[in-house]
C-alpha cells in the first residue's frame, strides 16, 4: 500500500459518507422495485408509481447534496474525493433514468408493454440490489472479494440487459405496425438500457477504489 493511502487509513474518518451513501443505495432500491411493478399497472397506478419514484428521485438529489457538502467540508475522507463524488453523481444518475423512464411510461399512455420490458426492469432492480450490497461494503474495504462478486453480478446483469433490449427493439419493429408507438416503446427500451449502463457505471467505480487500496 502506498504511504498515502496508509496514512489515509490510519487516520480518522467522517463515517457520514458510509450512511450516506447507504441511504442512497437504499432509495435506489426502492425505485427500481416501484419500476418493476409499472409495466403491469393501469395507467392510474402508474401515475402513482411514478410520483412514488419522483419523490424518491427528490430524496436521492438531497443525499447528493449532502454528499458534496460534506466532501467540502471534511479534511480527511475514506477514500479519494474524486471516487466520492463519484460514486454520488453515478448513483444520482441512475435515479435520474429510473424517474424519467416512469414519467415516460405515463406520459406516453402506453397502454400494454412488451414482455421484455417488463424483464428489464426485473434485471435494472437485480443490479440495483446487488449495488446496496457493494455499497454496504464499503466501509470494510478488506472483504475485497465480496465486492468483486459485486461488481461482476452487476456487469453480468449490464451484459443481460443488453440481451433483452436488443431482442425487444427487434420484436418491437417485427411485429408492431403502429410508428408512433413504436417510437415510443423504443424510448422506453432505451431508458431502461441505459439505467442498467449507469448501474455499470457505479459498480466502475467500486472496482476503481478496490484498485486504489490493493
Amino acid at each position: 500500500m502506498r504511504l498515502d493511502r496508509l496514512i489515509q487509513t490510519l487516520l480518522p474518518h467522517d463515517a457520514k459518507f458510509y450512511s450516506f451513501f447507504d441511504e442512497s443505495a437504499r432509495i435506489l432500491v426502492a425505485a427500481t422495485e416501484a419500476m418493476t411493478k409499472i409495466p403491469g399497472l393501469t395507467r392510474e397506478q402508474r401515475i402513482e408509481a411514478a410520483r412514488k419514484i419522483h419523490e424518491l428521485e427528490n430524496q436521492g438529489d438531497d443525499i447528493a447534496h449532502k454528499i458534496f457538502t460534506e466532501l467540502n467540508s471534511t479534511f480527511v475522507t475514506p477514500f479519494d474525493r474524486e471516487d466520492i463524488h463519484e460514486i454520488a453523481s453515478s448513483m444520482d444518475d441512475v435515479l435520474d433514468t429510473v424517474y424519467g423512464t416512469s414519467s415516460r411510461m405515463v406520459l406516453y399512455k402506453i397502454e400494454k408493454c412488451p414482455p421484455e420490458i417488463q424483464q428489464l426492469t426485473d434485471v435494472l432492480h437485480k443490479a440495483a440490489v446487488e449495488l446496496q450490497r457493494g455499497i454496504a461494503l464499503l466501509s470494510d474495504l478488506r472483504r475485497s472479494e465480496d465486492i468483486q462478486k459485486v461488481i461482476r453480478a452487476v456487469n453480468e446483469y449490464e451484459n443481460e440487459a443488453d440481451d433483452i433490449f436488443e431482442q425487444g427493439l427487434a420484436n418491437l419493429f417485427e411485429v408492431e405496425k403502429d410508428a408512433i408507438l413504436i417510437m415510443k416503446m423504443k424510448e422506453i427500451f432505451v431508458t431502461l438500457e441505459t439505467a442498467t449502463d449507469k448501474c455499470d457505471d457505479v459498480a466502475n467505480v467500486l472496482e476503481t477504489i478496490l484498485i486504489k487500496h490493493a
